[in-house]
């Protein structure tokens, strides 16, 4: 774990927090936005997305990820960040505490990275506030399992 705050940072994590503005959580009421920075610089959103029947909610983390593979581009994701906090009365997520990817969005991550052969850097990120945190992804997940596990190469 490293804290790293530059211009470059400083725009994902803001992507992220624009994206988590539109987060469908109406039964968590915790909003969380993903962004994705590509290795052309492009930079892929996503935000939770919740259902009745819970189990069909989606992370933002998975639909950033769908929407680049939708793309063409699962291999070329370079960086992610992650900013999620409770819904306020506004109906905006707030708060000042860092999230990181859950388990589920750790290996779906990492499903990218492998085909990528990169290890992605997470900026964790808060709706308010300027702090963020930063991890490799093989800090997050160590013995990942993954494509290179089922001899498929990046």
């Amino acid at each position: 774990m490293f804290v790293r705050m530059d211009d470059r940072v400083s725009e994902l994590i803001e992507a992220a927090r624009a994206a988590a503005r539109h987060a469908h959580a109406p039964y968590s009421r915790y909003g969380v936005g993903a962004a994705l920075r590509m290795a052309d610089g492009g930079i892929v959103t996503g935000t939770n997305f919740e259902n009745a029947s819970y189990g069909l909610s989606l992370c933002a983390e998975t639909v950033a990820l769908a929407t680049a593979n939708a793309q063409g581009r699962l291999r070329e994701v370079v960086e992610v960040a992650v900013v999620a906090g409770p819904i306020g009365a506004d109906g905006l997520p707030a708060g000042d505490v860092l999230a990181s990817p859950c388990g589920r969005c750790r290996q779906m991550l990492n499903e990218s990275a492998q085909l990528g052969g990169r290890d992605l850097l997470v900026h964790c990120g808060a709706p308010d506030g300027d702090a963020v945190v930063t991890y490799r992804l093989s800090e997050l997940l160590p013995h990942s399992f993954g494509p290179r596990d089922l001899g498929v190469e990046g």
